[in-house]
């Protein structure tokens, strides 16, 4: 939000598509007069829910549309099931999007962050969105600073929070994630880098690497295959997933 008032000061045409307050002033605070495109709303089971309005944006074309939480599922009765394929409509229109996800929404992290937290994600978004992103940016505090501000009430209601606290926010947890985060913005970066040398004609590369995943009809397959994207994400390489289908032994063959 910060940003998207020093673009506009910039002259650059910004709305807020989405941005979940959760009823934290703070951050009702920081929207201040920044134009915000009205929620559309859906009925769902009896209840009048509301999901950022793709259309409305779509029809008023600004330059940039600040769109919070991207691994967010959408009501049913929606255009698009999750928020990060409503985002891919804005950008194949022509709008920028300025837009917020944690780490452990990663597709590519989930079995990571699964192990490490006990917790397993169940809203995710591909890592090919980050591909096309201008900048990634890594948004951090300290783990005493956000567990200070989980028990401030500044994250969750109160009633909420030593739950969080003894679950998934634990310094444990908290750290490995930031390690994570780390990782991810600086394996975006190499890869841009890499690119624009490769655009720019420097520094000619050796042979390239390839990674090369092995998969089975096993209910590891998946895991295997993100783990083998995420190699390969890191080395800046290609990558290629392998099946051998075998023909069934005969009765009585050893």
């Amino acid at each position: 939000l910060e940003d998207a008032h020093a673009l506009r000061r910039e002259g650059v045409d910004v709305v807020v598509g989405f941005v979940e307050t959760y009823g934290r002033p703070e951050t009702e605070a920081k929207i201040g007069d920044l134009e915000i495109v009205p929620r559309g709303k859906i009925e769902y089971r009896g209840v009048v829910l509301e999901e950022m309005d793709v259309s409305a944006i779509l029809k008023r074309r600004p330059q940039l549309c600040v769109v919070d939480e991207l691994a967010h599922t959408n009501v049913p009765g929606s255009t698009h099931a999750k928020r990060y394929l409503d985002v891919l409509d804005l950008l194949n229109a022509g709008i920028g999007v300025l837009t917020a996800v944690n780490i452990q929404h990663l597709e590519t992290l989930n079995d990571a962050v699964g192990r490490v937290t006990g917790v397993r994600v169940r809203e995710t978004v591909p890592d090919t969105l980050l591909d096309r992103a201008d900048e990634v940016v890594n948004v951090d505090v300290t783990v005493q600073e956000l567990q200070s501000r989980l028990r401030q009430g500044k994250v969750y209601k109160p009633e909420k929070v030593e739950q969080a606290l003894s679950n998934f926010f634990k310094e444990t947890n908290l750290s490995t994630l930031r390690e994570l985060a780390l990782r991810a913005v600086a394996d975006e970066v190499g890869d841009k880098a890499a690119s624009h040398r490769q655009r720019e004609g420097v520094e000619a590369g050796l042979v390239p690497e390839r990674v090369m995943v092995c998969m089975s009809s096993s209910g590891d397959a998946p895991r295997v295959l993100r783990t083998g994207a995420r190699i390969a994400g890191r080395l800046g390489a290609r990558w290629y997933a392998v099946y051998v289908e075998t023909p069934r032994e005969s009765p009585g063959r050893i």
